[in-house]
């Protein structure tokens, strides 16, 4: 199992903003398609963004369009999510997933362990 490692999660207030970064030293990341999933608390997983190997297709979920920015840097084998206006309806935990592309229902062929974003005044 290839394995994707996230960071940058923690504690955020209200209006607040976070980074969080996935990253591999096991395979070349630029040449797949990352996507941004979360769960929160009783709640079912839901993809929230994903971006293609190039990076010139850019997805969100309502639930986080014009606050949640995807980006990505091939050379340095990094994708970022970065999360402004947070609201605590954003806590949970975010993992990132590699996969071919960002079409709904594609299997990923790797996934992070998970890092919890809690936001909480």
């Amino acid at each position: 199992q290839l394995q994707l490692v996230e960071s940058g999660g923690g504690t955020a207030q209200p209006g607040g903003s976070q980074r969080l970064t996935c990253h591999t030293s096991e395979f070349t990341l630029g040449y797949y398609a990352v996507s941004w999933f979360r769960q929160g608390p009783g709640k079912e997983r839901e993809r929230i963004s994903c971006i293609t190997s190039t990076g010139q297709f850019k997805h969100y979920a309502d639930s986080v369009k014009g606050r949640f920015t995807v980006s990505r840097d091939n050379v340095r084998g990094s994708v970022w999510l970065q999360m402004d206006s947070l609201k605590p309806e954003d806590t949970a935990t975010y993992y990132c997933a590699a996969g071919p592309d960002c079409f709904e229902g594609s299997p990923m062929n790797a996934w992070g362990y998970g890092i919890l974003v809690t936001v909480s005044s």
